[in-house]
């Protein structure tokens, strides 16, 4: 009898997470690595969220929580998605979990049988599919085009609905292309899954903030509210309150499927570290006034790594509307041989090549499910973003 569960063949490691750790053991071993590979902001969480957790401590909130979350920070997610969607939640239809992650895994967890189908859109977040996997579902993919932008069509989504598709997973901006939706855009796809009354939506709108433009976001509900009934709304303070580390992620949906989650948390982790809750209060409640000044930073490095990118020989890169990656093409490169001597036959073979030549650290697209691409995170500084994209292009321009 085999000691370790069937359910660990059916998943993958994180590729994002094992890149990461590549370039910090190249870079203990005293290598020049440029890593571009964690979906991290490099700014400092803002002072005051900070003080808000120190008041916390002061206060001496140090026990245990309510399982869904403290009452304040319920109410604030309500709050929040009143004021910036037009979103109608009582306090008990929210729920907080350690990060994003948990949210996600614990509303599969909670819904899927095996059998049931999850349509997962590529190129995707590495943990969508897996996830789905470890809680018995089916992922079915539905691909995306550079052509279009890497938004999936209303046509290409009604062809792989069929009566075992549970969940329809929904993001934008995406991770890992920044792809994202306009109203027009997400209302057609709302118009298909209100055909089919079995198909739930869990949008995760984790980048919601990260819009560069005139681009105006969109959440599915809001778009569509007869969607109410079946969308989990995700959100969390990661990445456009630069707290990744205090792990919280939230979500609103239906009072029934908020109770089983709640009860799955119950016997998993429990509630959310007690202080990081109160930090994330007053991320919603407070003051968003550097948000768009970080957003202006975002954006000013989006369009230098595009640029710079598109000069590289081989490498063709769009301009998405929001997250911090781009998902550029080295489609042109395929066939080539390296400076080592190796053939680059996938995307893989790419990102290998151009760390151990170059060092600079980013992520193969076919960990994301579309290739041949390659991802990279552009939530670091101007300086290195700009040596990094030169490096790219030396190597580019040694494959012959």
């Amino acid at each position: 009898m085999a000691f370790l569960a069937d359910a660990l063949s059916r998943v993958k490691p994180s590729a994002t997470i094992a890149v990461a750790q590549k370039a910090r053991e190249l870079k203990a071993k005293g290598r020049d690595v440029i890593g571009l590979g964690a979906g991290e902001p490099d700014f400092d969480t803002p002072d005051n969220i900070k003080k808000a957790a120190v008041d916390a401590i002061h206060r001496g909130e140090t026990k245990y929580t309510p399982v869904s979350g403290i009452p304040e920070l319920r109410k604030a997610i309500a709050d929040k998605f009143k004021r910036e969607n037009n979103l109608d939640y009582k306090p008990e239809q929210t729920i907080v979990g350690t990060g994003g992650k948990q949210i996600l895994f614990n509303a599969f967890m909670a819904t899927l049988n095996a059998g049931d189908e999850v349509v997962i859109p590529t190129p995707y977040w590495v943990s969508y599919p897996e996830m789905v996997s470890l809680c018995g579902g089916t992922p079915v993919f539905v691909a995306t085009t550079q052509e279009n932008n890497f938004k999936l069509t209303a046509a290409d989504l009604e062809k792989v609905i069929t009566p075992k598709t549970k969940w329809f997973i929904f993001n934008s901006p995406s991770n890992p292309s920044g792809a994202a939706y306009t109203h027009d855009e997400l209302k057609a796809l709302t118009d298909v899954l209100l055909r089919h009354e079995q198909v739930w939506v869990l949008t995760d709108d984790m980048y919601e903030h990260l819009v560069y433009g005139d681009f105006k976001f969109a959440t599915p509900v809001e778009v569509e509210p007869k969607l109410y009934d079946r969308t989990l709304t995700m959100n969390g303070v990661s990445k456009a309150y630069a707290m990744t580390g205090w792990r919280i992620g939230y979500a609103a949906g239906p009072l029934s499927l908020i109770k089983a989650m709640d009860m799955i948390q119950g016997q998993q982790t429990s509630g959310a570290c007690s202080i990081a809750q109160w930090a994330a209060v007053e991320a919603l409640n407070g003051t968003q006034d550097f948000i768009p000044e970080n957003k202006k930073i975002f954006e000013g490095r989006r369009d230098l790594v595009v640029s710079m990118l598109n000069q590289a020989k081989g490498i063709s890169c769009p301009s998405p509307e929001g997250a911090f990656y781009v998902y550029p093409s080295c489609a042109g490169l395929m066939g080539k041989t390296a400076p080592s001597g190796k053939v680059l036959e996938t995307d893989e073979d790419f990102v290998t090549e151009l760390l151990e030549t170059e060092g600079v650290a980013v992520v193969h697209g076919s960990a994301f499910g579309l290739g041949p691409n390659f991802r990279i995170s552009y939530a670091t500084s101007e300086t290195l973003l700009e040596e990094a994209c030169k490096r790219i292009q030396r190597f580019c321009a040694a494959c012959k």
